[in-house]
């Protein structure tokens, strides 16, 4: 179910919206495509990303992961998901693979935030303070992967006392319906709302009334 928001304190946070996840060439994206196609991902974050933008008022804050050539090899500990994402050289900073996806772009006005390189956007980059200097209260977060930097993030948005929206389209994990729905599950407990793209716009338009 949609909230109601209210005007000038709503921010809209993208995750890794990178050539790596998102075109046919990059390392990430084979993982994701099944579930791009069946949820119609691309097509709700760039319904997302446009609705945002006509409203005017709504910041839009980009995030990336990016690593550079000593990351790779140098740290001590490695988790599972980072093991995987360093046995491919995935997100290697300063390429092709860590620019946004020009259908997905930030454009002038935008925040690019620092890249981060653990999976909660939180604690590697400035995120809380420029939401906090915005004045922003209502938090929807979308982007991949679902499960690991959308679910982290909003968990962390929660406990910080944002209002957190996630969304059921405008995502993807790999792994088919048993692992989205299971990041449904999660990200019930952790958001406030977790609606489809539509919905929320709908839910912007009344508070805007």
């Amino acid at each position: 179910m949609a909230s109601d928001y209210e005007r000038g304190r709503v921010g809209l946070l993208l995750v890794d919206l990178v050539n790596e996840n998102f075109s046919e060439d990059g390392k990430g994206y084979a993982v994701y495509a099944p579930e791009y196609e069946r949820l119609g991902t691309i097509d709700a974050l760039k319904k997302l990303i446009a609705g945002v933008r006509r409203r005017g008022d709504i910041p839009l804050l980009y995030s990336t992961t990016a690593f550079a050539d000593a990351d790779y090899t140098s740290w001590k500990h490695v988790s599972g998901i980072h093991r995987q994402m360093f046995d491919k050289r995935m997100f290697e900073a300063g390429t092709w693979s860590t620019r946004f996806h020009e259908d997905l772009a930030p454009e002038p006005g935008d925040l690019i935030l620092p890249p981060h390189q653990g999976i909660d956007v939180f604690p590697h980059t400035d995120l809380d303070f420029q939401l906090r200097r915005r004045g922003i209260e209502y938090l929807a977060i979308a982007g991949v992967s679902g499960i690991m930097g959308v679910e982290s993030t909003a968990r962390t948005a929660m406990e910080r006392g944002y209002h957190v929206t996630t969304f059921t389209d405008a995502i993807a994990a790999p792994g088919g319906l048993v692992t989205y729905q299971a990041m449904m599950r999660g990200l019930n407990m952790v958001s406030h709302s977790v609606v489809g793209v539509d919905d929320f716009l709908a839910s912007l338009d009344r508070s805007a009334a």
